[in-house]
């Protein structure tokens, strides 16, 4: 028994191996095709430069919490989306980091990696429900090659790929800590997901978990085996609900292990611009009604509510999934209805109930109910799977020749109503040859093709869908070089406050073909040259600089408003000068300059805009201020500024008045100061920089370091899981040896 069990395991190590190869066999063909495809938006002004700076931080042996490259993008713990205590995605940046890669071969890899491991685990999952090898990669490329997974998780919100390639795993983990022939040590599976997911970095995602463990707790509970005992049916609910302890205290491990991470964006998220969202968000892009053909035929084009609140015609290629699995799921019913109901009756519950979240508003932080459609495709391969496991020889001729009719249908229905998009043909075709081909194997009957072929279907389709239809029509593209690397022409040790448009609308592909970003450094850009600037991409926008100069997502300040600080808050004393900034970028789209224009001196010019530098040198990081005029000046000398914390040496001198000390780096709460053994409050200007004041007559080495409460106690926490699982887990081995 041992053996088998050896062997059983085995091939699924290998399947789900060969599940990830495919799936990377496919990417590596649409790269072939494209080579920018994984490069798009929020990829290139935010997660790839935030990357680069994750990287170098883990490099010099630095936890990037922080990045001293960005204001609005300073916290990276608290942005959550970049997955800062993730162990993979930090192993996997670390290394690809290393390789002599150009920006979209970073991109490419870093996605790539996600989606061969999202493939795996799928493929476990739906091995663990006993399904074949083939219909388990059938569900693996469906998982991991939907629409909505290539055209926004793998191109252009990495977050969501990030985090969503755990969830088959944790559904597969928490599926064995609820099957009580297991053994006592079960719970110990959810555990590493569970952390997984949370740490990817995408807040919907763990929406998606906890609807998952939800349906998965109740169906424990409430599912009566047919083949259980009668005893064992008589002990009642109380009985039944001890079959999820195992589950809740994986879970339960598992949110211990990620603490950090939603300790962090909890304290992160509030008093910023993400809580104060427009209602109308909640109303962008949810799936329209009309738009669900699209789960067959994807250039099915309707109207969609997009970002700008407005409907647009948009293909739905969101809802590609190779076309199989509504028309075998659809054609089960037909053939097999009641059976395939018992069967099927929970995760069934939960697709309905998932095709409904996609088309209606969310509320609070979540937005862009669309979101939904990555476990929809899930839960649709794995119903699409279990459907295909019950067909006889005949019904899967019925299935093919089903296939068949709809797809005619819908290319007629499209061409009469003119919902066929653009790229309705040559795609219509090609689905319609397969289709054909699937059919006429089912009809003549050869015996070595129909168990390969629904996955080699939803390939085919797939892969014909990513190269007729641009995958990522609907977000921009940016010309960013790799010279962005060098800091030239703009000055390290100075503090920059650029002045751009929307890049999404001004420096797009379709606007400026040419190369961008050498100067204004659009989003998060700056942190690839380790240049210090206030800019930065970030959805959350907290509290502090991001409100004060009206900081959009793109890293945009208010136009009118920046102007009004350039021409009333650039002098002396003004709010520039008492932060730090001491550069000043304006893109060519804007024609005002700072004042008064003695303090500033035009610097650089070229067609990208101009660039201004404070006359002098540039400020130091740590100054001695007075800014109300009842402070004393301090001597400070020996300036060390790291990621994480900064220090000085400092003389204040004696009297009765302190000296104010300011750091030019943007305020967040959790600073903490410290000179010479003495701890001294560390508060701040309008939440913009870190001020500490030090006693009259003190002098000694005052550092300023970054360590709230929420990595305190969070690490504790994390520690503490991570001690139980791995004892946990020891025990458990020595518990199976003794076997």
């Amino acid at each position: 028994m041992p053996r088998f069990a050896l062997s059983a395991g085995r091939r699924n190590v290998i399947g789900a191996t060969i599940a990830g190869l495919i799936v990377v066999a496919s990417c590596m063909l649409l790269l072939a095709h494209d080579p920018l495809i994984f490069w798009n938006d929020d990829y290139e002004v935010s997660i790839l430069p935030v990357f680069a700076d994750m990287a170098r931080a883990w490099n010099r042996g630095e936890i990037p919490l922080l990045s001293p490259y960005s204001w609005v993008c300073g916290n990276l713990a608290g942005e959550f989306q970049y997955g800062v205590f993730s162990i993979f995605i930090t192993a996997l940046i670390v290394c690809v980091w290393k390789l002599p890669l150009t920006f979209s071969q970073q991109a490419a890899a870093v996605s790539i990696a996600h989606l061969a491991v999202l493939g795996a685990g799928a493929f476990l999952l739906a091995r663990g429900r006993k399904l074949s090898i083939s219909l388990s990669i059938f569900v693996a490329l469906v998982a991991s090659l939907n629409g909505w997974i290539i055209c926004w998780g793998a191109t252009d919100w990495f977050g969501a790929l990030g985090a969503f390639t755990w969830l088959p795993w944790a559904w597969w983990a928490a599926e064995r800590a609820l099957d009580p022939t297991r053994s006592h040590w079960r719970f110990l599976w959810p555990a590493l997901f569970v952390y997984l997911l949370i740490t990817g970095g995408f807040p919907y995602t763990v929406l998606m978990l906890a609807l998952l463990l939800a349906w998965l707790a109740l169906r424990a509970v409430f599912e009566v085996d047919d083949i259980a005992s009668p005893a064992r049916k008589r002990r009642g609910g109380l009985a039944r609900l001890t079959r999820i302890w195992p589950l809740l205290s994986g879970v339960a491990l598992g949110l211990g292990l990620s603490a950090p991470a939603w300790l962090a964006l909890f304290d992160y998220v509030h008093g910023s611009a993400r809580e104060s969202l427009h209602p109308s968000a909640h109303w962008q892009w949810l799936v329209p009604w009309n738009a669900w053909p699209g789960l067959i035929l994807p250039s099915w084009t309707v109207d969609w509510l997009n970002f700008s609140s407005r409907f647009i015609p948009h293909g739905a290629t969101e809802l590609a999934c190779g076309f199989v699995p509504p028309v075998a799921l659809l054609s089960g019913f037909m053939v097999n209805g009641r059976a395939l109901l018992k069967k099927i009756r929970w995760e069934l519950a939960l697709l309905l109930l998932l095709f409904f979240l996609a088309m209606l508003p969310t509320a609070g932080f979540f937005r862009w109910s669309f979101r939904w459609l990555p476990l929809l495709h899930l839960v649709l391969g794995v119903c699409a799977a279990e459907a295909f496991a019950s067909f006889s020889q005949k019904q899967r001729r019925f299935s093919a020749f089903l296939m068949l009719l709809l797809i005619i249908i819908l290319i007629i229905g499209a061409l009469v109503l003119r919902t066929g998009g653009q790229h309705l043909f040559p795609l219509a075709w090609i689905f319609l040859g397969l289709a054909l081909v699937w059919f006429v194997i089912e009809l003549l009957q050869f015996n070595f093709l129909p168990a390969g072929a629904p996955p080699a279907i939803v390939f085919a389709a797939l892969l014909a869908t990513y190269l007729f239809i641009p995958p990522n029509s609907g977000v921009p593209k940016y010309n960013l070089a790799q010279s962005l690397l060098e800091p030239q022409p703009l000055d390290p040790q100075r503090l920059y406050l650029s002045v751009y448009p929307p890049p999404e609308t001004s420096y797009r592909v379709a606007a400026k073909p040419a190369p961008v970003g050498k100067i204004v450094r659009p989003g998060s850009t700056s942190m690839w040259a380790s240049l210090r600037f206030v800019n930065g991409y970030s959805p959350i926008r907290p509290a502090g600089v991001a409100r004060e100069f009206a900081g959009a997502i793109h890293g945009e300040v208010d136009p009118d408003l920046a102007k009004w600080l350039l021409q009333r808050e650039a002098g002396e004393n003004g709010l520039l000068e008492r932060i730090g900034i001491d550069g000043i970028i304006v893109a060519r789209e804007f024609d005002f300059i700072p004042q008064p224009a003695a303090e500033w001196e035009l610097a650089i010019e070229n067609d990208e805009g101009h660039v201004f530098h404070r006359r002098g040198p540039a400020m130091p990081v740590v100054r001695s201020v007075n800014f109300s005029g009842k402070n004393s000046i301090a001597k400070i000398t020996d300036i060390v500024t790291e990621r994480n914390w900064a220090s000085a040496s400092v003389t204040a001198p004696d009297g009765d008045r302190a000296a104010l000390i300011a750091f030019s780096r943007p305020f967040f709460p959790g600073y903490r100061a410290r000179i010479d053994g003495r701890n001294l409050s560390a508060f701040s200007e309008r939440n913009l920089i870190p001020l500490v004041e030090v006693p009259p007559g003190m002098h000694g080495r005052l550092i300023l370091y970054y360590r709230p409460d929420w990595l305190i106690y969070g690490s504790a926490l994390a520690i503490t899981s991570a001690a139980i699982w791995i004892v946990s887990v020891a025990l458990a081995f020595c518990a199976l040896r003794r076997l």
